[in-house]
């Protein structure tokens, strides 16, 4: 595989954000673009993790098995979407 051919522009595009990227109506009827709130949606990523982690310890301390498995669930779901949108904000995408 060889490298690919894009068009001009693309890079300087790509640096500046992709609106509409996740928007499959974009334009519609003369919408403006949408734009994804990735630094919104990071702090609440990181809020779920803190709250997954203390309902873990919280329901270690009271012996609640099914209560920390499902604390741990949260926390790891939360840890995986943080660090997606960490890793989407660092290519440059804004938000």
């Amino acid at each position: 595989m060889g490298r690919q051919n894009h068009p001009p522009g693309h890079h300087e595009r790509y640096e500046r954000g992709l609106d509409d990227y996740h928007d499959p109506t974009a334009g519609f009827g003369g919408a403006p673009s949408a734009r994804s709130a990735l630094t919104f949606r990071l702090f609440l990523a990181g809020f779920g993790f803190a709250v997954g982690a203390v309902v873990t310890f919280l329901a270690a301390q009271a012996e609640m098995t099914w209560l920390m498995i499902i604390g741990v669930v949260f926390a790891a779901l939360a840890a995986i979407n943080f660090a997606w949108l960490a890793q989407r904000r660092r290519r440059g995408e804004p938000g």
